[in-house]
């Protein structure tokens, strides 16, 4: 994972958080929902249509998977990251500078204390449409609480600016 970020990030990055386990046990539910209960279905209905069905539900659970492999919360000397994206066109980045850092915040209740998968927010001082939410990342309350330490650096540095 350490070697992804390098391709997908500037260098200097520093990786905050990844999806947890738990993001990736709702897709072996659905995957669950798909292969057995949808493929037998379509086996009664016909031979194509069940080939028709495994090939798409196992696009579509390996596209799901790679799609939460690819999410990485990150930081460099700017600022606050997310990557994430499979395919070519939905490939990229978005996030918050140092210097419109709000608050890094988690959302705390007992599946998220349970599962230790969190979701994390980091808010835009002046606007909520550049702000980053992203559920079920794990260790979410280190990452928040590493954020808000590397913010308050940045601001008693003066590179905050």
């Amino acid at each position: 994972m350490e070697e992804e970020i390098e391709s997908n990030a500037a260098s200097g990055a520093n990786l905050l958080g990844v999806k947890s386990w738990f993001a990736y046990a709702r897709v072996g539910l659905l995957a669950l929902v798909l292969f057995a209960v949808a493929l037998p279905t379509a086996f009664q209905i016909g031979t194509i249509s069940a080939l028709v069905v495994f090939i798409g539900s196992a696009l579509f659970v390996g596209y799901r998977i790679l799609l939460l492999r690819s999410v990485q919360v990150y930081y460099d000397d700017t600022g606050v990251w997310v990557y994430s994206g499979v395919l070519p066109w939905k490939k990229g980045r978005h996030g918050v500078l140092w210097r419109d850092v709000d608050s890094a915040t988690y959302i705390q209740s007992f599946w998220s204390w349970s599962t230790r998968s969190y979701s994390v927010r980091v808010g835009h001082r002046f606007t909520k449409v550049s702000e980053i939410n992203e559920t079920n990342i794990a260790n979410g309350q280190e990452v928040a609480g590493r954020i808000n330490g590397l913010h308050q650096e940045m601001l008693r540095s003066g590179r905050a600016s």
